[in-house]
């Protein structure tokens, strides 16, 4: 559900307390965990660390995340891969494709004298 209108967006106090007095070039990364806090236009430019349960992923705040939350460019799941003995058959068929490709253009160039 999207917040109140007369409520406003949500963006963390201690959070806007960081970006007083800095400016977007001379500024560091800002570290938070306001994973929840809304991204303001005063935020733009900005390089934020935002946590995601493990590290901070740096975000670079552009115009097109206004509106968007932090929490949102800062996944919590890593995606490894589907498959499993089917899908590591197949890598080995394209390996093996692979080397034969590459030995078969070895042997097709003449050697140099």
């Amino acid at each position: 559900m999207t917040r109140s209108l007369k409520k406003g967006p949500h963006i963390d106090p201690k959070l806007l307390e960081k970006l007083v007095g800095k400016s977007a070039q001379t500024a560091g990364m800002i570290k938070t965990w306001a994973r929840a806090s809304q991204i303001s236009p005063e935020m733009v430019g900005f390089l934020f660390g935002v946590y995601n349960g493990k590290t901070h992923i740096e975000v670079r705040v552009t115009e097109d995340m206004v509106g968007h939350r932090l929490g949102e460019f800062s996944p919590t799941k890593k995606f490894t891969r589907h498959g499993g003995k089917m899908q590591k058959e197949l890598e080995q068929k394209k390996k093996e494709g692979e080397i034969a490709a590459a030995a078969a253009a070895k042997s097709e160039t003449p050697a140099k004298k």
